[in-house]
């Protein structure tokens, strides 16, 4: 190649790549969007196909011998499948499998119509590796693998969420993510309500199971019921998600009538997880709480519910839910209680107000001249990126504002480590329970790796920045 040939390319070549990589900018200065892209309606972004999406694993047996996995359609699927076997190191386990039958039900929604479809694996082996995959005989998902529960006893963590609810596409997807990178082999995920904000808005379901993604695939949710997964009908009434039952499948018995699915147990190795409906029917859930923890011979018990018994946020106590359920919290001094809603950050100690006549209305003011000791242990947390004003209480150990949290729960026998971490995975949070025969629970705090997040401003300004206007409480 010439010298002068040579030149020319070279010359080219800068030319063409200053062309590509530099910025774009409109008469005012500022980077301009795209001229001439439109912007994806959500009516077309989460359009059902025949391919399956929407993949969830989740519980309505046990999880030693059972596994239910639920999936979304176009209607042109009419029957779902799914396939199941033994999964191997190479790729003959496939032609182990077995084949079962969906149950399959239409769900019309604000932007479409679409089939859901469910599976229950039943009569599986302990401490085993499973691979699946669903479809309709023609367009089959990617095989996913799932363990069921071992028989004998072995260590093993969870993830617990709070409110994901907003922008949960584009803020809260990372937070799951970096959750997943720090406990890879959770068994199972708890979110406490509030994963959308609109009950039945398909596109934020869309949003809510794309930024889980094929992690909803192989770890089990353990979903609550919030406030937004509630809407207010015809009657004037509160009334479930049409969306949940559907793309859920959990428990529909033991639990009061009426609150299938969204009030149920689940046991794990030796712990009890509990999740109840803070919504509606709180009096009726408070007999059968009772009922589930007095029969309960399990080491640890973990509740997890949306509104919190004692709140984070100015102006939000739940009094009623305070008075009715606390005190079967402290008769059975259940471990440890996972909330949401507050949309901010609180965890007590062991130490909280005992349910009597003067302190169930409130948190007292007198509070070292009350029994304060339960042995449970109060968390509040939010994922999204929904902020409010933190309302600091002297129960309260740990506290923040503005800041996106996930918390990681590891069971080892008589231990119980608890970490919150935020968005970027740094520890905000940590304590570790440990059980004494015939004695209250230990409790040792874990010096944070980053200081307690508080907003430094207080002005209407500032509060109306970090809480957008248009979303109701």
């Amino acid at each position: 190649m010439s010298m002068r040939l040579f030149k020319l390319i070279n010359t080219a070549s800068v030319v063409l790549c200053s062309f590509v990589l530099q910025p774009v900018y409109g008469h005012d200065g500022d980077k301009a969007h795209s001229h001439g892209v439109r912007a994806v309606k959500p009516a077309e972004m989460y359009q059902p196909t025949p391919n399956p999406d929407r993949i969830i694993l989740t519980w309505a047996g046990d999880p030693k011998t059972t596994q239910a996995v639920t999936w979304r359609t176009s209607t042109e699927v009419t029957v779902g499948f799914a396939e199941l076997a033994i999964a191997g190191g190479g790729p003959d386990f496939a032609v182990l499998s077995e084949t079962y039958q969906a149950t399959s039900t239409a769900l019309k929604t604000d932007i479409n119509t679409a089939h859901f479809h469910s599976v229950q694996f039943k009569g599986l082996k302990p401490g085993t590796k499973y691979a699946y995959r669903v479809g309709d005989k023609t367009n089959w998902s990617e095989w996913f693998h799932f363990s069921t529960e071992k028989d004998s006893a072995e260590p093993f963590s969870f993830i617990y969420f709070g409110d994901a609810q907003n922008d949960i596409r584009s803020m809260w997807s990372r937070v799951i993510r970096e959750a997943h990178s720090d406990a890879p082999k959770a068994k199972f995920i708890i979110h406490a309500g509030d994963l959308i904000n609109h009950a039945q808005s398909d596109a934020e379901w869309g949003e809510w199971f794309g930024a889980g993604a094929w992690l909803n695939a192989m770890i089990p949710s353990v979903p609550s019921v919030g406030n937004h997964e509630m809407q207010k009908g015809e009657d004037g009434k509160s009334h479930l998600s049409h969306h949940w039952r559907p793309q859920f499948t959990l428990p529909q018995e033991d639990c009061p009538h009426g609150l299938e699915e969204t009030c149920y147990t689940l046991q794990y190795q030796d712990t009890l997880i509990v999740s109840m409906n803070s919504n509606e029917m709180l009096e009726q859930q408070v007999e059968w709480l009772d009922g589930v923890l007095s029969k309960n011979k399990l080491r640890w018990v973990v509740l997890n519910f949306h509104h919190p018994i004692f709140s984070t946020a100015k102006d939000r106590d739940n009094a009623k839910l305070r008075r009715l359920w606390k005190p079967i919290l402290d008769k059975h001094r259940v471990d440890l209680v996972l909330q949401g809603h507050d949309h901010s950050y609180g965890r007590t100690g062991l130490e909280t107000p005992i349910a009597t006549p003067e302190t169930i209305g409130n948190v007292p003011t007198g509070v070292n001249q009350v029994d304060m000791f339960t042995g449970t242990v109060y968390v509040v947390s939010v994922s999204g990126p929904k902020m409010y004003n933190l309302s600091p209480s002297p129960l309260m150990q740990r506290v923040a504002e503005d800041t996106q949290l996930y918390q990681i729960i590891h069971i080892d026998g008589d231990q119980l480590h608890y970490e919150a971490r935020n968005a970027i995975g740094d520890l905000y949070d940590g304590f570790v329970l440990e059980k004494q025969p015939g004695k209250p629970n230990r409790m040792t705090e874990v010096s944070p790796e980053v200081p307690e997040r508080r907003r430094l401003e207080k002005s209407p300004k500032k509060e109306a920045s970090a809480v957008p206007a248009a979303v109701a409480k």
